[in-house]
């Protein structure tokens, strides 16, 4: 049985070129199924469970279409996470899956409730940074650009360990959250283009841990000296 990519509402979740993450994965992955859900299109998530289930980053307005479509799936989707099927979502897709997302006059959205998150918008004041890392022993980069800064529950399982740059929030010392087989990163680049070592864990959460990283050392000689460049500017 083939392995089959969901990529959630591809005409929304599109932003910052972050889609690249499932075109890296497919390049690995050439045998793979990629299934693009419209909005408007039934998931698949809800008759089987796919390999990997990939959400991107999307505008504020667009947030609560998505939460809109996806709160009756909401059982399902827990079901999929604690069964451990895969998840990435990239920039603000964490926010849909957390608590609730606060505005600027104090009103809330509610999420799915799936992530023990909250974020706050600050819609005049865009937060841009460059991220450095730390993941299972290698060192992780990457860029962010946001208008929210998000609060982790108790709970909370961190991704990334923050070595330079901002976490969920200026005083977290994590970025990200995981839960089982869930990765969820503000941070864009793309996150998996950049960082093979992490993208090499995407694909053994997938099932897919023997898969050969895709321009194999290419990849990691760019990575090497992507992280000679981040040193230098953020030491």
């Amino acid at each position: 049985m083939p392995m089959k990519i969901e990529v959630l509402f591809p005409e929304l979740c599109n932003l910052f070129g972050d889609l690249f993450n499932v075109k890296y994965l497919q390049a690995c992955l050439p045998q793979a199924q990629r299934i693009d859900t419209p909005l408007t299109g039934e998931p698949l998530f809800l008759k089987e469970a796919p390999s990997l289930i990939y959400m991107g980053p999307m505008s504020e307005r667009s947030q609560e279409k998505v939460i809109a479509q996806l709160r009756p799936c909401q059982d399902r989707l827990e079901e999929l996470i604690a069964n451990g099927t895969a998840f990435l979502l990239t920039g603000n897709a964490m926010e849909v899956l957390g608590d609730w997302i606060e505005n600027e006059d104090g009103s809330r959205i509610q999420g799915l409730g799936l992530l023990p998150v909250t974020a706050k918008r600050d819609m005049m004041h865009r937060h841009n940074s460059v991220f450095l890392g730390q993941w299972q022993g290698e060192e992780v980069i990457g860029f962010k650009s946001q208008f929210t800064m998000a609060q982790p529950g108790g709970e909370a399982q961190g991704l990334f360990q923050v070595k330079k740059g901002v976490g969920l929030n200026k005083s977290c010392g994590f970025e990200g959250l995981r839960r089982g087989n869930l990765f969820a990163t503000y941070v864009l680049g793309p996150v998996l283009v950049l960082n093979p070592g992490f993208a090499k864990s995407v694909l053994e959460a997938m099932g897919a841990g023997e898969a050969e990283l895709a321009y194999g050392e290419a990849a990691r000689e760019a990575y090497r000296q992507r992280v000679r460049d981040f040193h230098e500017k953020l030491m």
